[in-house]
């Protein structure tokens, strides 16, 4: 694949404000802002018209589970269906939930009107208050918090960067690549030892590809991989990209791969551990997850490839024992349901790699290759795949 050459996104500024150093909002995301905000308008608007005219105040949010997911074969993806629960205010059930999805409601439209972001956590404490009258927080804990901020997204019919609101940033990136972040030129040809942190939201509003020269993009599971590819400057001698997600990929990661392939053709290349939750992040990566199914269309990759690390390599690599890692009822639970999955049920390579390492009775990470030289995941192991195409689509 030859090499390709972007230019800065429309709407890009190189003008930074006075105040903060950073770019002035453009024109897409002000749009963006109207949109939500005459969204949260609608839905406040409907519970005033209920509680003045007599009835309960109600309004309806999307399912967000495994039965309303439906898996859409001919474009690969997982996608939420129609069902949709009604949150009521008098119904004891779910008087709480309306509540907090109401406050966060607050809470997001007084961000856009004053032009600013906020963290989840910055999110989970804005709204944090014990009711008046009573002992009862606002929120148990952050993780009801995201719920009922997820819960408003699909309500919405927004993303999560458009209600303002970013996560803690996880991911890595270096390479053949330049980009603007925020007004701000990085080449990630020059990042040293650290890497470009992958930020939480990678719109084109924010974030453009200046120059891509790369001819692929390789993902690996884990900063420690990572790495070993970066001082061996892998993304250099094969000329690509090197992204990493942390274990499981942020929205902001699957974002930028998303992106990368579909707007720069770049395939998107996975180097993951064999057990059952290598083979789900690579699902995640491949077809969406069930609970951010609603944002498949901008996330999912039907074409990313799993190199590996595989069942046969333990045999093929000539491992050594001290590398196995046996596998419990959990690993074995989890390897059985994701054979099940509509994507892998009727795809025999990874039925017979499923199987494979479910026969060998143990998984194994990345990292066993080190057992080999400490470089030759990157000098043998990857090379060697690559030129064979030896990968599971």
């Amino acid at each position: 694949m030859g090499k390709k050459t972007s230019k800065r996104a429309p709407g890009k500024t190189d003008k930074l404000e006075a105040a903060g150093g950073k770019a002035p909002r453009s024109d897409q995301w002000k749009a963006r802002d109207a949109k939500t905000a005459a969204s949260l308008r609608v839905l406040a608007d409907g519970v005033v018209k209920s509680a003045l005219s007599g009835r309960e105040p109600k309004f309806d949010v999307p399912t967000r589970s495994a039965s309303n997911t439906k898996w859409n074969k001919s474009r690969g993806i997982l996608q939420m269906g129609s069902a949709t629960n009604a949150r009521q205010l008098f119904n004891m059930g779910q008087a709480r939930a309306f509540m907090q999805t109401l406050l966060h409601g607050q809470g997001i439209q007084a961000l856009i009107a004053e032009g600013k972001t906020s963290s989840l956590r910055g999110m989970f404490y804005k709204s944090l208050h014990t009711i008046q009258g009573t002992r009862e927080k606002t929120f148990e804990d952050q993780a009801e918090s995201d719920k009922v901020l997820e819960d408003l997204e699909v309500t919405l019919g927004a993303l999560r960067e458009e209600l303002h609101v970013f996560a803690k940033k996880r991911g890595t990136m270096v390479g053949n690549i330049t980009v603007i972040d925020s007004g701000d030129e990085i080449n990630c040809r020059r990042m040293g030892s650290g890497g470009y942190a992958i930020p939480s939201i990678c719109e084109p509003e924010v974030l453009q590809f200046e120059k891509v020269e790369a001819d692929f993009v390789l993902h690996v599971e884990k900063d420690t991989v990572w790495q070993r590819f970066n001082e061996d400057r892998f993304w250099e001698t094969h000329n690509c990209i090197l992204t990493e997600g942390s274990g499981q990929p942020t929205r902001g990661v699957r974002r930028m791969l998303h992106r990368l392939h579909k707007e720069h053709k770049l395939p998107i290349i996975c180097l993951l551990d064999c057990d059952p939750w290598g083979h789900y992040i690579y699902s995640v990566i491949k077809q969406g997850s069930i609970s951010l199914a609603f944002e498949s269309e901008r996330l999912a990759i039907p074409e990313a490839k799993f190199l590996g690390i595989r069942a046969k390599d333990y045999e093929q690599c000539e491992l050594s024992d001290d590398v196995q890692i046996a596998l419990n009822d959990r690993d074995l639970a989890r390897a059985k349901q994701i054979m099940e999955y509509p994507w892998f049920e009727d795809h025999k390579g990874w039925q017979k790699e499923i199987r494979h390492m479910i026969s060998n009775g143990f998984k194994m990470e990345v990292e066993s290759l080190i057992t080999k030289d400490i470089s030759y995941v990157t000098e043998t192991y990857v090379p060697e795949r690559l030129a064979a195409k030896d990968w599971l689509g």
